[in-house]
């Protein structure tokens, strides 16, 4: 409500928060499950890539539950930016390499290319895969963009459902931020089963940053998650396999494709997306943290200032719609971002046509018989 006053908006704006688990994000509802179902099988050791490093801390996290041994790369520019999230997984016992590494074949084609590298989530999945696939005692764990991860993470709408008929209320408006897309899958997934039978229409809308617009500019094809072309191919938003994207500091969002689920969703309109840059998504980060108290990590800042929007456009209209957004972690490992915001040299970032153009030409083409 303190936000809804600082906007002057009839909206009520109601926020998910996933925050609060031991990792600070959202993460932990698949680690947990896919560490648990690793452990039933025997396995010692599993492998796994980071952005931002919440997904990394999860599985780390997990790992030290169930004592099994965890491995992580993490994207270079997040690893640079963001030296806790390296120390609180070091803290659960994970082994962390800066990506790309000169560990791997696909870390060290990278680094002959671009010794400069801010690596991508391509990149890293890539360097992880190859240690997975040559180590029989080690398996390997994704923390976005596959079914199964999205199936974990609908536990948030599903609760959120519940929340929502004890306070009476209805949603008008359903707001997440996308990157692979668990996060957002996990809150709206739930909704779309009950708007398909009839007894919600909610506008659902995915928030992805300018820099990386998988499903605003990318195309729909069958790609590659990861650079090196390792994985099956999956068919989805992609800005292609090769695209690195600008370091922004929203790094669990700089990915090159969007999970199958979620352009498979986009595709049949049942969803809306739009693209924001990060300086007014840390604007919005600022208000939402000096009013509600919370400070949001990078990526669901881009959920708060899609939902900024709205409110003051129903403050505009006249509306009193109910909004809900996604608040999918914790932002007290970014604070050098927000340092940045704040003395005024964050900037945004652009994204390349000309560099999309050149990454998706090496995207698998079908072959006609």
């Amino acid at each position: 409500k303190r936000l809804e006053k600082l906007l002057n908006t009839p909206a009520r704006i109601y926020y998910k928060y996933e925050g609060v688990s031991p990792a600070g994000s959202h993460k932990a509802n698949t680690a947990v499950p896919q560490v648990w179902y690793n452990a039933q099988q025997g396995v010692k050791n599993v492998v796994t890539e980071t952005g931002a490093g919440q997904w990394g801390s999860s599985l780390a996290f997990a790992c030290a539950l169930f004592g099994l041994n965890c491995e992580v790369w993490q994207v270079r520019t997040s690893y640079d930016q963001k030296p806790y999230r390296k120390l609180m997984m070091e803290t659960w016992g994970a082994k962390v390499h800066p990506s790309p590494s000169g560990l791997t074949k696909s870390g060290q084609r990278v680094l002959e290319k671009d010794p400069s590298s801010p690596g991508s989530l391509g990149i890293a999945i890539s360097e992880a895969v190859e240690i997975a696939a040559a180590n029989a005692d080690t398996k390997y764990c994704l923390g976005s963009v596959l079914n199964h991860v999205l199936l974990h993470q609908t536990v948030i709408g599903e609760e959120c459902i519940k929340q929502l008929e004890a306070f009476g209320e209805t949603p008008d408006v359903i707001i997440g931020c996308t990157g692979g897309g668990s996060n957002f899958a996990g809150l709206v997934f739930p909704f779309i089963r009950e708007k398909l039978s009839g007894k919600i229409d909610p506008v659902i809308r995915a928030v992805e940053p300018e820099a990386c617009p998988s499903l605003t500019k990318g195309v729909y094809a069958y790609d590659y998650g990861d650079t090196a072309g390792m994985t099956p191919l999956m068919k989805m938003h992609t800005l292609g396999h090769d695209f690195v994207p600008d370091p922004i500091h929203a790094g669990g969002l700089r990915y090159h494709g969007m999970s199958p689920l979620v352009s498979h969703v986009y595709e049949l309109g049942f969803m809306e997306v739009t693209s924001m840059p990060q300086t007014e998504c840390f604007e919005g980060a600022i208000k939402f943290a000096r009013s509600e108290g919370l400070i949001a990590a990078p990526e669901p800042a881009h959920a708060i200032a899609a939902t900024i929007r709205e409110a003051l456009h129903c403050r505009d209209t006249g509306e009193s719609k109910v909004i809900v957004m996604a608040m999918c972690g914790h932002g007290h490992f970014d604070l050098t971002s927000y340092e940045k915001y704040l003395q005024g040299s964050l900037v945004d970032l652009s994204f390349s046509e000309d560099k999309m153009q050149a990454s998706l030409a090496s995207i698998p083409r079908p072959v006609l018989l």
